[in-house]
């Protein structure tokens, strides 16, 4: 269960973790990097950042070292937010203008009630450590006391307590990559090793979820997606697809197209799965997968919608739009530098990797 180097920049980023970064705050051990807010640079804007979200008008991005960048005149001007960690910062997700979270190294869950100007450390790796032993402790008392335990049942859920154990021992070293809320009381985070936590209160309690899914090699979790339909799906490590029905109660897992990591699942006209080396599959209903021949072998980290078609983005300078019927350059590459988010602004395509921010202009056959 190893991290694949030549995969996108959240998962390299997991394996080198602060050693890309050369300011003082990267020096501090994992338990500083919770303590030491982020450092203002005036480089920000050409730093590594690994996601953007919308809060209303606002357009908020998150990377390296806690950066959080924000504008409020469509991606023409950013200005640094101040943030309570150091730590990579990996997805961020708001729900409406004011309510929104980043998750990041070190099981860092960060929440904002103003548009991302401000943030306060809602969950860290040692609360999730703790969480995870007592809660799996607690159920396995109750399980203890029951006379029709299933014996396999019982061994699962000591194994995962004993590895707890360790983890609380280990410290907050698991990262936490993605970050999805129905609303401002209800939503999850994901990460490695498994990892999946719930809320139910906007963020203030959480249970962990990551020993209830049919994941047994506690795979990494990389992307969470809500469908329109009301359906819950997750890609993950080792081609790890799982779906919910039930808003996240109960997780199954669904044949995959493909044994390699898998990055991102997007809907539009249907489901779009995408991983390592190009890997790209379409789906009309999660489990009748198709795969598309693309012109580059790059690994795929990420896909936005643009109106009737899908923008994909990933390593080397990855940007290719299409549909079903095949995909194409949506302009000229003139950089190398991956590429890991996006989102529109005007006529403007806003995207954020391993350059900084860039900004292009949309095609008009492109246009929402």
């Amino acid at each position: 269960m190893g991290f694949n180097v030549q995969g996108p920049m959240r998962l390299l980023c997991l394996l080198l973790g602060c050693s890309l970064f050369t300011s003082a705050a990267s020096a501090a051990t994992p338990f500083d990097r919770l303590q030491v807010p982020a450092q203002v640079t005036q480089r920000a804007t050409q730093s590594l950042l690994l996601d953007i979200a919308r809060a209303g008008e606002r357009l908020v991005a998150v990377g390296e070292q806690g950066l959080v960048l924000l504008s409020d005149d469509g991606g023409d001007s950013w200005r640094q937010a101040a943030v309570p960690v150091s730590v990579l910062l990996t997805a961020v997700e708001f729900v409406d203008a004011r309510h929104g979270w980043a998750v990041g190294h070190d099981g860092t869950v960060l929440h904002s009630a103003d548009g991302g100007a401000s943030w306060r450390l809602q969950l860290d790796g040692n609360r999730i450590n703790a969480l995870r032993a007592q809660q799996l402790e607690d159920e396995l008392d109750a399980l203890s006391l029951r006379t029709d335990t299933d014996p396999v049942a019982l061994e699962d859920l000591e194994f995962a307590l004993d590895d707890a154990l360790f983890a609380l021992e280990d410290g907050p070293s698991m990262p936490l990559l993605d970050v999805w809320f129905a609303d401002p009381l209800h939503g999850f985070v994901l990460g490695a090793y498994g990892q999946l936590l719930r809320t139910d209160d906007g963020g203030e309690q959480w249970q962990t979820l990551g020993h209830r899914l049919p994941n047994p090699d506690r795979f990494h979790l990389n992307s969470l997606l809500a469908t329109r339909s009301g359906d819950l799906y997750i890609a993950g490590e080792a081609g790890l697809l799982l779906r919910s029905r039930d808003s996240g109660q109960v997780w199954e897992a669904l044949e995959s197209p493909y044994e390699g990591s898998l990055f991102a699942i997007v809907e539009q006209d249907g489901l779009w799965l995408m991983g390592l080396r190009g890997n790209l599959f379409h789906s009309p209903n999660g489990e009748d997968w198709q795969a598309l021949e693309l012109d580059s072998s790059a690994t795929l980290n990420s896909a936005l919608a643009l109106g009737e078609k899908l923008l994909l983005l990933g390593q080397g300078g990855l940007l290719q739009a299409g549909d079903q019927s095949g995909f194409a350059p949506l302009s000229e590459q003139r950089s190398r530098q991956s590429l890991s988010a996006a989102l529109v602004a005007g006529r403007q395509l806003v995207l954020v990797g391993e350059g900084g921010i860039q900004r292009k202009e949309l095609p008009a056959e492109t246009a929402q």
